[in-house]
């Protein structure tokens, strides 16, 4: 009756059960047990299983007497055995949970001991001494601090082909290696045993009644202030205890249900780099990214979730894009002078890229040709006659044969990648220029919205935004306390976010009276001007600009008929080379006008004609002095006065 099936839910008693239905069913007349207060879980089985027997007649019998439950004396003792029984079992349970509490207290109660562990003792661990379990959980925190999220550690995990241990079933089985899933990622950077510390509490206890029957459910306490023991360096761990809260704060920034204010949220998808970081100064609500237009390409921060939740006024909302620009070219600015350290940094990783896996794959090869080379000294030692055990400890031969094949391939894939991931020395070259020049470096077309991220939140704490007028103000925390206000000009009604600079524009008005659209296209392209969107400046360009401004297009003989003369036309004029002529108009001789470096001179054709007239004016009157002199000279060498 006691004994369940091995299917049988946690709680249950079919076997009472079944008693109970053969003792209503008049199948059974008396029931025999060692103790007849062992025949149910608690006081309230007991009575109904009394009841039921004194309604239908059934007897019940243990070692020393037969009770009938229809005698008021043998019910009044039935009762109170029934009773002393369960008290009996209240105090046990309670001494035993005072027991396991007080061995908790001085912690030196270990009810299972995680992977990377193992019991040394009755009431200590240690960490394992099998180095590779200790360099794969060196490497999951180590990943962790780089890529700040389980997900990624996860993710590349996976992309590497790298096991991690567990100890599923108990901890005097073998350890056994597999692909983490996220789980188990979340476990190692979460659990306070490896950062040293002992824990007790991390989980409470919840009843409920389902379907008639007592459901206990686990909840984990996230609260460290509400965990019954805590203790601090209690053994050796992996990482510092420090670490781990700063891991823990990093987690719980990452988490997005339902997130308090306070939290920032993981790095996202998505163009708004202040994203998680924004907080109204009005309301002190979050601010919230909405994107619109095509392909999502216009970002706006609102602070909406009072008007959502509250049924408040909306508060506040800008253009998202600027202010990323203003924040953007700040963080710049402050890490401009660390931009050279960095790419020495980025250069020195750069040669240890990679190293982790390939690392981890050797310690598995070593590990794997020692369970090869095991398993062939067991085959080679057992009796060739005895065919039974020799076939078997061939096939497990073969096994690690295969695993290590495995794992040899597995590793020739990591040093390969290893190797594609190195800089070559042009890279290296261009990773030092860009450290020197953070601007470029910042706005380069191969850095990602996530990485400009990841920059952002190792910076900034957090970022308070007002509206006032026709600008939003920042006010930027940076992580190390200091304060930095920015101000962002809102954008006038009906403006959109594609502007061409005030410089441009001007330069395209004055070059349409100088070229045609090829032309100033080519022109623009070559001095790095940019469209409002960022692109390259085309014909069609050129033409929608000027048609939107009603500026004319350019039309041949008009420079001539403002009389305007180009260099080479000027130099011709004055019977120079162009060299000469530009020269001349360098030193101001010749007067010269250019838009911007590469456009053509413009030079007034009346300026010409004065300079051309002035020259000939001048060149009789030097010949006449020539003459004179030659003249004079004459006059001395002969003797006359």
């Amino acid at each position: 009756i006691r004994k369940p099936a091995a299917d049988t839910p946690k709680n249950s008693t079919p076997g009472f059960k079944i008693m109970l239905d053969a003792v209503c069913n008049r199948e059974a007349g008396i029931i025999l047990s060692v103790d007849a207060t062992r025949l149910s879980r608690n006081g309230r089985e007991w009575h109904t299983l009394l009841e039921f027997c004194g309604v239908v007649g059934c007897l019940l019998a243990d070692e020393h007497t037969v009770y009938d439950p229809r005698l008021p004396t043998d019910r009044m003792v039935l009762g109170m055995h029934g009773t002393m029984s369960e008290l009996e079992h209240a105090n046990m349970r309670r001494r035993s949970i005072e027991g396991r509490n007080r061995k908790a207290a001085r912690g030196e109660l270990f009810l299972a001991v995680s992977a990377g562990y193992r019991r040394v003792g009755r009431n200590a661990i240690d960490k394992d001494p099998d180095l590779r379990v200790r360099a794969a959980l060196d490497l999951v925190f180590s990943k962790f601090d780089e890529l700040q999220s389980i997900r990624q550690v996860h993710l590349w995990f996976h992309d590497e082909g790298l096991e991690l241990p567990s100890r599923p079933t108990g901890e005097k089985e073998q350890l056994r290696w597999q692909l983490p899933n996220y789980a188990r990622v979340h476990e190692i950077l979460t659990n306070p045993v490896f950062a040293g510390a002992y824990a007790y509490g991390r989980t409470e206890s919840q009843v409920e009644i389902r379907d008639g029957h007592k459901k206990v459910t686990r909840k984990v306490v996230s609260d460290r202030d509400a965990w019954q023991v805590f203790i601090p360096d209690n053994h050796e761990g992996y990482i510092s205890l420090e670490t781990y809260e700063r891991n823990r704060r990093v987690i719980a920034d990452n988490s997005t249900k339902m997130m308090p204010s306070g939290r920032r949220g993981a790095v996202r998808s998505g163009a708004a780099l202040l994203a998680g970081l924004v907080r109204c100064g009005h309301c002190g609500r979050k601010l919230t990214v909405t994107y619109s237009g095509t392909r999502g390409a216009v970002l706006r921060y609102i602070c909406h979730s009072g008007m959502i939740n509250h049924n408040e006024p909306k508060c506040i909302s800008f253009s998202g894009a600027p202010a990323d620009e203003a924040v953007g070219r700040e963080i710049v600015r402050i890490l401009e002078p660390i931009g050279l350290e960095a790419a020495l940094r980025v250069i020195e990783d750069d040669v240890n890229a990679g190293s982790e896996a390939v690392r981890q794959h050797e310690i598995a090869l070593e590990r794997a040709r020692y369970e090869a080379h095991r398993a062939w000294q067991q085959y080679d030692a057992v009796d060739p006659g005895n065919r039974q055990v020799a076939g078997e400890l061939e096939r497990r031969w073969n096994d690690r044969l295969i695993a290590v094949q495995k794992v040899e391939t597995a590793l020739e894939h990591a040093r390969a990648a290893h190797a594609d991931m190195r800089m070559d020395e042009e890279e290296r070259e261009a990773c030092l220029q860009l450290g020197a020049d953070l601007e470029r470096a910042w706005n380069h077309e191969g850095v990602t919205a996530e990485t400009r991220k990841r920059i952002l939140r190792a910076a900034i704490e957090e970022v308070m935004a007002w509206v006032e007028d026709r600008r939003v103000r920042l006010l930027v925390h940076w992580r190390g306390g200091d304060h930095t206000e920015l101000f962002v000009a809102k954008r006038a009604t009906g403006r959109h976010r594609y502007v061409t600079d005030a410089g441009t524009e001007a330069l395209i008005t004055g070059l349409a009276r100088q070229m045609p659209d090829r032309a100033i296209a080519a022109l623009l392209n070559r001095l790095g001007r940019r469209t409002g969107k960022g692109n390259s400046w085309k014909e069609a360009n050129v033409r929608s600009f000027r048609h939107k401004r009603g500026i004319l297009v350019y039309r041949q003989g008009e420079r001539q008929e403002r009389g305007e003369l180009t260099l080479s036309e000027a130099a011709t004029a004055l019977g120079v080379n162009y060299q000469k002529a530009g020269r001349m108009a360098r030193e101001g001789r010749l007067s010269a006008r250019q838009l911007c470096t590469g456009a053509p001179w413009m030079i007034s054709a009346a300026d010409v004609e004065r300079l051309r007239s002035g020259e000939q004016a001048e060149t009789p009157q030097l010949a006449l002095f020539e003459n004179v002199g030659r003249s004079q000279s004459g006059r001395e060498e002969s003797g006359e006065d």
